[in-house]
C-alpha cells in the first residue's frame, strides 16, 4: 500500500498565500452540532498528531515526504484531535473555540492555547499555515525526548551517526495498529500527503464533513508547497544557466 525511503532533512514551512479548501460545507443550523467529530467508531487517546509522524516515519515512503509537508498534515491532525475533545468547533471553514480542557498532551495543550478566541475567527487554511511552521521539528523533538527516536550506531565505530530509527514501543505499535487497519481518520491525512494508494477525496464517504473539511484543506496547502518548490526550483536554474552564460 505504501512507498517507502527514510523521510530527507527538514523544509522550513514558509506562509504562502494559498486558495481556500474545495471541502463540501457542513450541513445544519448548530455550528456545534454539526460540527462534533465525525468517527463514532474511533478510540481516540489525542494522539493523531504523534501516531501520523511516527506512521509515516515506519512506513519510509518513496519518494520520501517533505517535512515541510509533514508540519501542515500535524497541524490539521491536532484540529481533529481538538475537535474530538471538543475543545473547538468548524463553523463552515472556520474554527470556533471552545472551553480548553487540560488534554494530557504538551503539544495538544499548545495548539489549544494558540487558537484565536476573537471574532473573526481563523479559517482551517490559515491555522495549517500559522501553526504548522516548524511542527515537525517540534514533534520530532518530542519523539526524542521521549525515547522513541534513537540514534543509529555506525557499523565500523562506536559512534552515533545522524540517523535516527524509531524504537520498539507501545506508542510505534498503537501508529501501527492504526495504520495497518487503514484506520479513516489516519488514511485519509496520509493521503493528503500522499503516501497512500487512495487520493484523499475517496475518504469521503468513510468520514463525517469535518474531517473532510480539514483533510481537504492540509491536501490543498500540501499541493500549494509543492508548487511553490517547484517554482523556486525552476527560477533557480534559471539564475545558474545565466550565470553560467558565457
Amino acid at each position: 500500500m505504501l512507498r517507502g525511503r527514510p523521510p530527507q532533512p527538514m523544509v522550513v514551512v514558509r506562509h504562502i498565500p494559498s486558495v481556500r479548501p474545495t471541502a463540501a460545507a457542513a450541513q445544519g443550523d448548530d455550528p456545534a452540532r454539526r460540527c462534533a467529530y465525525d468517527v463514532s467508531d474511533l478510540e481516540s487517546d489525542m494522539t493523531t498528531p504523534r501516531d501520523l509522524l511516527i506512521a509515516t516515519l515506519d512506513a519510509a515512503p518513496h519518494p520520501p515526504v517533505e517535512q515541510g509537508d509533514l508540519s501542515l498534515a500535524l497541524a490539521g491532525a491536532e484540529l481533529l484531535d481538538l475537535l474530538d475533545a471538543e475543545a473547538l468547533t468548524l463553523d463552515g471553514d472556520s474554527i470556533v473555540p471552545r472551553l480548553q480542557p487540560a488534554l494530557g498532551d504538551p503539544q495538544l495543550d499548545a495548539a489549544a492555547t494558540a487558537l484565536k478566541r476573537q471574532a473573526p475567527y481563523e479559517s482551517v487554511e490559515d491555522w495549517l499555515w500559522r501553526r504548522g511552521r516548524g511542527l515537525y521539528a517540534a514533534y520530532f523533538a518530542g519523539l526524542e525526548k521521549d525515547g522513541l527516536v534513537t540514534r543509529q550506531r555506525h557499523p565500523r565505530f562506536a559512534i552515533r551517526t545522524a540517523r535516527t530509527e524509531l524504537v520498539d514501543s507501545p506508542d510505534r505499535r498503537r501508529a501501527a495498529e492504526r495504520w495497518e487497519s487503514d484506520e479513516p481518520v489516519l488514511a485519509a491525512l496520509a493521503a493528503a500527503l500522499g503516501i497512500h494508494d487512495e487520493p484523499a477525496e475517496d475518504f469521503a464517504d468513510r468520514v463525517g464533513d469535518t474531517v473532510v473539511t480539514v483533510v481537504a484543506a492540509v491536501n490543498d496547502a500540501v499541493m500549494e508547497l509543492e508548487a511553490t518548490r517547484q517554482r523556486r526550483n525552476i527560477e533557480e536554474a534559471a539564475f545558474d544557466n545565466v550565470w553560467r552564460a558565457p
